[in-house]
């Protein structure tokens, strides 16, 4: 394992949404100083001769429901708890999989179905990992303007919200759907919360891994929406394990930017723990393990020249940025390959619906 220098990567000023203060907070690069006065979506680096050096970049900025009056902006808190930008991700790879599964269009009806069960059952893992992640979630400058680690929404209500919306996606799915794709859904749930956000996040570099299984779950329940819940077939389970491999690598470059934010939370990340020679080199190898899955669902998915084009060339493209970053081990190559992968897995399942039904 290789030492990792301080200045390895930018180092985030944490901001912690306190009440208000005269003075200013110093910034560890330069003469940058944040104004301890600011709420936490609002500060700005500022040098000392005034102007604007960078924002800080919370994930959430402001004006987002401020302005949108107060009924209809308690409203958008609580869609921000379920982090809808994640349930985008997941609806991706939910909708290929039912147009493989078809061979075809499934259906309107069942479509929509499905999404919305599956919307319900995402929002309903990440409003409860929001509750139980809210401590961290302050002190990380990355998280810390989430309107639960700001208590602009409360643990109660955040608990009534993502079991509400758990027993509803449970429920919608059932009546809708059919029960195994509720039994998946609804298990991704339990997944999320007990085993990874309860069990393993705070205690092992290992927990994207393991728990990154729970973000895979998608793609089971939107074939089993089609099939009446067979996943007898072997496509599935590729198209799960494409989803698998893909997530470490996925997070570990994000997390190469934001490590010391990482480390203040206490968060045992791999670049924490193991350092960004290490995590360069998982990267790569878990790299290699993604297009093995890929290749493999080439041989046994019975998939035309399309998708074995627009994988293969895919993949080659995103091993390339993998090998540049294991050279240099630099921020921004991390981000190149953390900024490809989101496209990258649309692309592939887009690939791999559109070849199912030319």
């Amino acid at each position: 394992m290789t030492a990792v220098p301080d200045d390895a990567t930018p180092r985030p000023p944490v901001v912690t949404p306190t009440g208000p203060a005269s003075s200013s907070v110093p910034v560890p690069a330069g003469d940058a100083v944040v104004p301890a006065d600011r709420r936490a979506e609002d500060v700005e680096v500022v040098a000392t001769d005034g102007s604007v050096v960078a924002d800080l970049g919370p994930m959430h900025t402001t004006g987002r429901y401020e302005r949108a009056g107060r009924w209809l902006g308690s409203v958008r808190r609580y869609v921000l708890v379920t982090k809808p930008r994640i349930i985008e991700l997941l609806l991706i790879t939910t909708l290929p999989a039912m147009v493989i599964a078809a061979q075809g269009w499934p259906g309107t009806w069942l479509v929509l179905a499905t999404l919305i069960g599956g919307t319900l059952s995402a929002g309903s893992a990440n409003a409860l990992n929001n509750l139980v992640d809210r401590d961290v979630d302050r002190r990380m400058a990355r998280t810390s303007a989430r309107p639960t680690a700001r208590d602009e929404v409360g643990p109660r209500g955040t608990l009534i919200l993502g079991l509400a919306l758990g027993v509803t996606g449970f429920a919608w799915l059932t009546v809708f759907v059919n029960l195994v794709a509720a039994a998946l859904a609804t298990s991704a749930i339990l997944f999320y919360v007990f085993v990874y956000t309860l069990g393993m996040k705070r205690r092992t570099s290992q927990a994207v891994v393991i728990g990154g299984a729970a973000g895979c779950v998608p793609v089971l329940t939107g074939w089993a929406a089609v099939t009446g819940g067979s996943l007898a077939d072997v496509r599935p389970w590729l198209l799960f394990a494409i989803v698998f491999w893909w997530t470490p690598p996925h997070f570990w470059a994000l997390a190469m930017k934001y490590r010391k934010d990482y480390a203040s939370a206490g968060l045992p990340m791999l670049p924490v723990t193991h350092g960004q020679d290490e995590t360069t080199r998982h990267i790569l190898l878990y790299s290699y393990l993604l297009l093995s899955i890929v290749l493999l669902y080439i041989a046994g998915g019975g998939v035309g020249w399309l998708f074995a084009l627009v994988a293969t060339g895919l993949t080659a493209a995103w091993l390339a940025l993998a090998h540049r970053l294991r050279r240099t081990r630099d921020v921004a190559d991390a981000m190149r390959l953390f900024h490809y992968s989101t496209v990258y897995l649309g692309l592939v399942f887009i690939a791999a619906a559109v070849d199912a039904v030319v």
